[in-house]
């Protein structure tokens, strides 16, 4: 298993060479190229004044070099291995050796990229870690039950509705909840965007009692302005599973290890989860190597419908502000997250099927 797993992670760096370039080539093609929010501060100056402000922005932040030598010194910075000066004591020449990753300075936000990524991902990583195991937790439980009670109401009636919110786009989903449960002229339940209220940093963490009555606090406030990010990001996804679920279950019912295990005497109950349920599990472990990078898709929406400071708030910004070191560090990151991902599902695969070995 360890060979296994260090060969995936070697092969990360050349994927993620490669997706870094694919993105950074298309920046530098896109009209304006690289830093073209730049040059568009400096058009109320002066010809002259504008030559030497452009000069200089392109000499600082080295967009004056060709796009290829810009790629290469960026992917020196973001790289654990490179060029380093030696100690005291050894001689005064360059060598190969190990530095701290150096992800740059946004030039349009004017503070180092790794901070604003800091800042940006929790929020995203909050999302998704409380959506996926929402959506598979309903999926997994409907799919089983449509599976006992195939062709009976609630088999026909889930597959109907289910259908209909696979359906549904993400972004009609979140500007209804908006529109509905936020709107004050229809069901102000819920507020209309961000993580917290602007008093809340200052609240303890479980609700408490003053003179005005009793306060939500910080978990609970944090509840309530994440429940309608997370149903608009919930109900497309598990709608999906849940009928893969229930089509696996209806395979492995009728295959002979179920029968054979009825044969010798066990409960159905018995049955259908120790032994079709584990088979079943299977399909849904192979589809979450893409569901998971596109409920990070998906929340790049859902961030600019409800106004959340996340990694997709972050990257559009920056792509239409054509911000170099932005852009670049958040694909690192996203596909970093999509490649981990991966080694996840077949590491997975292992623990539901003991015939799988990667020895």
């Amino acid at each position: 298993m360890l060979p296994y797993i260090t060969r995936r992670l070697l092969l990360m760096v050349p994927t993620l060479i490669g997706v870094t370039m694919v993105v950074f080539f298309i920046m530098a093609m896109a009209p304006g190229g690289i830093g073209g929010t730049l040059r568009d501060e400096t058009m109320n100056m002066r010809p002259d004044d504008r030559a030497k402000v452009i000069a200089y922005l392109e000499k600082r932040y080295g967009l004056d070099k060709p796009a290829p030598v810009q790629y290469v010194i960026w992917l020196n910075n973001v790289s654990p291995l490179g060029k380093k000066e030696p100690g005291a004591g050894w001689p005064k020449t360059w060598r190969v050796g190990f530095k701290v990753p150096d992800l740059g300075e946004s030039y349009v936000r004017k503070e180092p990229v790794l901070r604003a990524i800091a800042q940006a991902l929790p929020p995203t990583l909050i999302l998704n870690l409380l959506t996926i195991p929402i959506v598979y937790t309903i999926s997994i439980i409907t799919g089983i039950y449509a599976a006992q009670r195939r062709g009976k109401l609630f088999d026909v009636a889930s597959g109907t509705i289910f259908l209909g919110l696979w359906s549904l786009p993400v972004m009609w989903i979140g500007v209804m909840l908006l529109g509905f449960f936020a709107n004050k002229d229809y069901h102000q339940y819920f507020p209309t965007g961000d993580l917290h209220n602007t008093t809340a940093m200052t609240e303890p963490f479980l609700p408490f009692h003053t003179s005005q009555g009793w306060q939500a606090g910080w978990l609970f406030d944090a509840i309530w302005h994440l429940a309608l990010p997370v149903i608009c990001l919930t109900v497309g996804a598990f709608a999906f599973l849940s009928k893969l679920m229930r089509a696996a279950m209806l395979e492995n019912i009728a295959a002979d290890f179920a029968r054979t295990a009825r044969a010798k005497g066990l409960s159905e109950r018995i049955v259908l989860f120790r032994h079709v349920l584990r088979n079943s599990i299977l399909p849904l472990i192979t589809v979450s190597a893409r569901i998971i990078p596109s409920l990070l898709g998906g929340s790049l929406i859902v961030e600019q419908i409800f106004s959340i400071k996340g990694m997709g708030v972050l990257m559009l910004a920056a792509i239409y502000q054509k911000d170099k070191e932005l852009v670049m560090s958040e694909t690192l990151v996203i596909g970093l997250i999509g490649l981990l991902s991966l080694l996840v599902t077949d590491l997975c695969y292992v623990i539901a099927d003991p015939r799988v070995s990667y020895e």
